[in-house]
């Protein structure tokens, strides 16, 4: 005698297919995220970089004296060498594509993508109480594509 009362069990070719396609759905929504996440995971590293090279760019500023020691007061056009800029009014225009050492040299190969700008300025009238002309403003601003970073910090002559 045969006992009949055992049911077959299994996948039916519809209920397969169906299975396939949710994993299918699911897999898509996942890798997507993953991809935008990988993608994404460059844009810190670059932020650090331009902060990085604002911050040289602002210590270098700093560094420099108030007053002349050529008499050059003016600033700069372009992406010149920037060994004998010998104050800070000098950086006043600078403007490169592409990050370069002080010396002027080639661009930097991993930096080339950069562009930095650079201003100094008086500010319109007196600030807090000290004259406009021992006062500066300094703006540096580096790009990568659409990102960018900017600082901006006063300087005054306490010197006088």
């Amino acid at each position: 005698m045969c006992n009949e009362s055992s049911a077959q069990t299994g996948f039916t070719l519809p209920e397969l297919i169906m299975a396939i396609a949710i994993i299918a759905i699911g897999l898509t929504g996942v890798l997507t995220a993953f991809r935008t996440v990988v993608k994404g995971s460059a844009d810190p590293l670059i932020h650090k970089q331009m902060l990085a090279i604002a911050e040289e760019m602002m210590e270098e500023l700093n560094l420099k004296p108030w007053i002349s020691q050529s008499g050059h007061t003016g600033g700069v056009t372009g992406c010149p060498d920037r060994t004998d800029f010998d104050n800070m009014d000098y950086y006043n225009g600078y403007e490169c594509a592409g990050i370069r050492p002080i010396d002027g040299g080639d661009v930097i190969p991993l930096l080339a993508n950069y562009k930095i700008k650079v201003t100094v300025a008086k500010p319109a009238g007196d600030w807090n109480g000290i004259p406009s002309d021992d006062v500066r403003r300094f703006e540096v601003q580096v790009t990568n594509g659409g990102e960018s970073v900017q600082l901006v910090t006063w300087r005054a002559n306490w010197a006088k």
